[in-house]
């Protein structure tokens, strides 16, 4: 079904895991979407602009954007999400109406569903059984980052790429996921780490066989390894 432009029956089929949308009817569903309208962000375009963020809130349709803090004086930087498909942002502007100093980089072409957060407030009003949805959500991202704090506190780096890798695992394929083709530099990143610390990782586990290791390309050879010996860890 078409209106307006807006391909409904494509959004709804592409956004089928996304938690706002959960258990919606079709007319609820339409009457939602129809506030959206459809953007394509470039690789690699970097948003520092706390304002875009407060004014709009979005839905990845496609393509992977990280969410990070950079620290102003060191320029040390943390990954603390890798957003994709289903993904919103930015929820905290939504819940609280205040600016939210983070930093986006879409990694590859993003194509995400913007509305002004005016308009999706209203729309709430209106449907307010789906904020429970928003909460979920939330609560969601708040566990993984509760395990991020504890994981950089308590463990090793070897512990958390091991984490890392066996946790983007396709459980149907046992394909890497995700993250297979980020550089080690991002790979840091996401476990508080640098680039040089985890490459030399890299190289212990492509010596005992259990990744295969290239250019921007990671595969696991052997999972089961990888679990053993994330199990000998603890």
């Amino acid at each position: 079904m078409k209106e307006n432009g807006m391909d409904y029956t494509r959004y709804r089929k592409s956004l089928q895991d996304c938690q706002l949308l959960s258990k919606m009817d079709d007319a609820t569903f339409t009457s939602l979407i129809s506030l959206f309208n459809e953007e394509k962000w470039p690789k690699n375009t970097c948003f520092v602009n706390e304002d875009k963020f407060l004014c709009k809130f979005y839905i990845i349709l496609s393509g992977r954007v990280k969410m990070y803090q950079l620290h102003e004086f060191s320029c040390k930087e943390v990954t603390l999400f890798l957003l994709t498909k289903g993904d919103f942002i930015d929820l905290f502007c939504l819940l609280d109406g205040s600016r939210h100093m983070a930093y986006y980089e879409s990694l590859d072409e993003v194509k995400v569903l913007a509305v002004p957060m005016k308009n999706l407030h209203e729309w709430l009003q209106k449907h307010p059984q789906y904020y429970i949805n928003l909460l979920s959500y939330a609560g969601k991202q708040l566990r993984m980052l509760e395990d991020y704090i504890a994981d950089v506190i308590f463990t090793d780096i070897s512990t958390r790429l091991l984490k890392l890798l066996i946790s983007n695992v396709n459980k149907s394929s046992n394909n890497l996921e995700l993250i297979n083709d980020l550089s080690n530099k991002e790979i840091a990143y996401l476990i508080g780490s640098t680039r040089a610390v985890v490459n030399r990782h890299i190289q212990k586990l492509k010596q005992n066989g259990s990744l295969h290791a290239s250019r921007e390309n990671l595969q696991i050879n052997n999972l089961p390894l990888l679990i053993k010996m994330l199990e000998n860890k603890k």
